[in-house]
């Protein structure tokens, strides 16, 4: 029997125009749920997690289960989730942010980007979620305050979607508390970086700063070494003569 939906989540569903989401959608509507071996095969979708978020971001839950796939294998299957979390503050996949609320995360960390500190102007910092939509969607208490996002250039925020999406974390469990405790979630106090033991340093060199980049790439030059392990390197050195 088919099941019937709110005549409100009906309309809602029929407003979103993202043709990876609707596709979801309209396949969840007519056959209850939609497997990544449908998502693959039927509709030519290389990365199906990317056609699920994309419903997800226009403010409908979906929830992941396990399914048989026509060879027998257990698969990733999505089916509309709990309808009464529906977010319709979201245009075109993208939550809308009150202008009050991205104000107050440019002040809260002085106009800078969270992962580079490079300092730009509001309208060049995009908000961005801490912990991947893809993970945290279905957990009521994730996303309610400020806390929960970050203000990401356009470079570090690109950077951070392909280092998400490549991780297992990501692929398998979701688990937000890893996302957390991860550089891409958490970059002022980290364990990880997609799962594996690295610390990273990204350093923007702005104005009278500027010199000084010129001159470290200059003896790096010299050195016939990279840029980043001469500034390495140095910074061992006067570790190790300081402890000494």
């Amino acid at each position: 029997m088919k099941k019937k939906y709110p005549k409100d989540f009906l309309k809602l569903a029929k407003s979103i125009t993202n043709k990876r989401a609707k596709i979801v959608i309209d396949h969840i509507l007519k056959h209850g749920f939609i497997t990544t071996e449908d998502l693959e095969k039927t509709y030519g979708y290389n990365h199906p997690p990317r056609a699920a978020r994309d419903v997800g971001e226009a403010g409908i839950p979906l929830e992941t289960f396990k399914e048989k796939s026509s060879e027998g294998k257990s698969i990733a299957a999505y089916r509309f989730g709990d309808l009464s979390k529906i977010q319709n503050n979201r245009v075109d996949g993208r939550q809308v942010f009150s202008k009050e609320f991205k104000k107050g995360l440019y002040e809260a960390n002085n106009g800078l980007c969270y992962i580079c500190n490079g300092k730009f102007k509001e309208r060049y910092l995009q908000v961005d979620h801490r912990v991947p939509y893809e993970i945290s969607c279905d957990d009521a208490n994730f996303q309610q305050n400020p806390d929960d996002y970050m203000l990401l250039c356009a470079s570090c925020n690109r950077a951070k979607s392909w280092s998400c999406e490549s991780c297992e974390n990501w692929k398998d469990s979701k688990d937000i508390e890893i996302c957390l405790k991860c550089y891409w979630g958490k970059p002022e106090n980290y364990d990880h970086i997609t799962l594996e033991k690295i610390r990273r340093l990204d350093l923007t060199w702005q104005g009278e700063e500027v010199s000084f980049f010129e001159a470290l790439k200059k003896e790096a030059d010299k050195g016939e070494i990279e840029l980043p392990e001469y500034v390495k390197s140095l910074l061992i050195k006067h570790l190790t003569t300081k402890k000494n």
